[in-house]
């Protein structure tokens, strides 16, 4: 029973170094507070909202009839190769009839561009507020000299955005 307990109490230690280690290699790059309209690439389908926010600041309301992709930010020169990218949002949504998830785009000079897509969590219908994220998986060599970061809505309905980050990872 004591070496039971011991084991259990050695298994959570490793487990709280462990989940403490990867904390401190994940780095923000970049942090997009939504605070009001600066930056925002698209402003057709884009408006600011002051009432309704994650985190009591604004957010951005988009409220489409059809599929839509909305190109949010753009940053260049992130200089990151051999690494993970990750695009995080809080997202909030209304009677959405289809699905809503993000979309990161890397840009490579002389190799073009390619995209990852939150696939893996789509929101849809009416949700509260909640963070996603899709990852994009840098080998070595491979450094984006532009990204951008994008909302999907593959059908019609209202969607809040707040908060929006970018950070680096390591690759797992």
């Amino acid at each position: 029973m004591i070496y039971r307990s011991a084991f259990v109490m050695a298994l959570a230690l490793l487990l709280i170094l462990g989940c403490s280690q990867s904390a401190k290699e994940v780095t923000q790059l970049y942090h997009f507070s939504v605070d009001d309209m600066e930056g925002v690439i698209s402003r057709d389908e884009v408006e600011f909202d002051e009432e309704i926010s994650s985190d009591g600041r604004g957010s951005l309301k988009i409220a489409v009839a059809e599929p839509t992709v909305v190109r949010l930010f753009r940053i260049g020169d992130v200089d990151v190769e051999n690494a993970c990218l990750i695009y995080r949002a809080w997202i909030r949504t209304e009677d959405v009839d289809g699905k809503v998830y993000l979309e990161m785009w890397c840009h490579f000079p002389g190799r073009g561009e390619f995209f990852s897509r939150g696939l893996h969590g789509p929101l849809s219908g009416t949700t509260d507020w909640t963070t996603r994220e899709t990852p994009f998986f840098l080998k070595k060599g491979e450094n984006p000299d532009l990204v951008e970061l994008n909302l999907v809505l593959d059908g019609e309905g209202t969607v809040w955005i707040d908060d929006i980050r970018l950070f680096k990872g390591p690759l797992k």
